[in-house]
């Protein structure tokens, strides 16, 4: 039986090519008994929470039990909010979020992202029991290391990880986020 994975890209133009190789990391480092699903978030250029939350809904419908869920930057972000809102109770068995820009408050405040801020208290209405980790480079480019120290005080129970290098997009080396996956199911 596969593990499935379900990684969901960044935004931007050329987003998902470009972190096409960060899911292609994530699956050799998993190796075969892992199935990394990289699905094509649509209008990647403005992200919108609601058409990305369908999509996300729509690639887990055929996926067994168990399932990951991972994410890169702005789909990161669009992931602990889809996690906080959900309804339905399938379980996930774990979240492993990557350079996720953290929205509102003493974070990022741009034009139509708006709808990626979180509400006060948001933890509490996590699965209590699914495992979070997040991850991010101290010389990211693109989202600043200063989102880390917000998401470790709104999220105290997740798993923080940082590196000194890689950049925003990690090196495109995810085998550290492997080897967390990889131990769920040992």
């Amino acid at each position: 039986m596969k593990l499935h994975i379900v990684f969901i890209q960044g935004a931007g133009t050329g987003a998902y090519d470009e972190d096409q190789r960060l899911a292609e990391s994530l699956q050799e480092h998993l190796g075969p008994r892992f199935e990394v699903h990289y699905p094509r978030m649509l209008n990647e250029e403005d992200a919108p929470y609601e058409a990305w939350r369908q999509h996300i809904e729509l690639e887990l419908v055929s996926l067994k039990d168990p399932v990951v869920v991972a994410g890169h930057s702005v789909g990161a972000s669009v992931l602990i909010k889809w996690l906080s809102e959900r309804q339905d109770d399938r379980p996930i068995t774990g979240a492993f979020l990557i350079a996720c820009p953290y929205w509102g408050g003493d974070g990022w405040r741009y034009e139509g992202y708006e709808e990626l801020a979180l509400g006060p208290g948001f933890a509490a209405d996590l699965p209590p029991d699914m495992p979070i980790s997040l991850y991010h480079c101290r010389d990211d480019e693109v989202v600043p290391y200063d989102h880390m120290a917000l998401w470790a005080r709104d999220l105290p129970q997740a798993l923080i990880h940082t590196c000194d290098t890689g950049g925003h997009q990690v090196n495109n080396d995810l085998s550290a986020v492997a080897q967390d996956i990889a131990a769920l199911f040992r």
